[in-house]
């Protein structure tokens, strides 16, 4: 079990960090910050920029949690915040990544999620310095709830700055 749990972390640890580097470093193929700029904007996160390297930063800041073990529970929020946000961002689209859907911020936060109720197992910093009590229903839960109540602060910002480009769309077009 602990060799599944080490590969399951170190796994979503790397595709965080390759999307956390696209949006920070233009790697991997990614925009940079100022082109992804302009895709947070139009999915209604402003001011874009400062959004993406929040965005980056969460998903390098989780990766690196997950990758050591370290503090187990809190990556987990931080990842399951995140990918919250990205899949309400790209829900539109259905739920199938090739339609440009939610499919892979679930699935990182539905891992993160995972993680966050069994822990990351012997192989982790958690367990070398006996932090084993962090793990389990309740941090798991905790994860859970702090992850999601955090998405909701974006999200809420989100739907206030879509609301008011409906109405001018609606001033305009009347």
């Amino acid at each position: 079990m602990n060799l599944g749990l080490l590969l399951l972390r170190l796994l979503l640890a790397a595709l965080l960090c390759g999307h956390g580097a696209q949006k920070l470093f233009g790697r991997f193929g990614g925009a940079g910050p100022d082109g992804t700029a302009a895709v947070f904007e139009r999915w209604g996160f402003v001011p874009g920029r400062p959004m993406v390297l929040l965005a980056g930063l969460a998903e390098l800041t989780g990766a690196a949690s997950l990758a050591t073990g370290l503090l187990t529970p809190g990556g987990c929020a931080v990842v399951v915040g995140t990918m919250t946000v990205a899949a309400a961002a790209t829900a539109p689209n259905g739920f199938w990544a090739q339609q440009g859907g939610c499919e892979v911020p679930f699935w990182y936060g539905a891992a993160a999620a995972v993680l966050g109720f069994t822990g990351p197992g012997a192989w982790s910093l958690d367990h070398t310095l006996g932090l084993d009590p962090l793990h389990g229903y309740r941090w798991g839960a905790a994860a859970l709830l702090v992850g999601t109540a955090t998405a909701a602060v974006p999200l809420v910002l989100r739907s206030r700055v879509l609301r008011t480009r409906a109405q001018q769309h609606n001033e305009v077009t009347s």
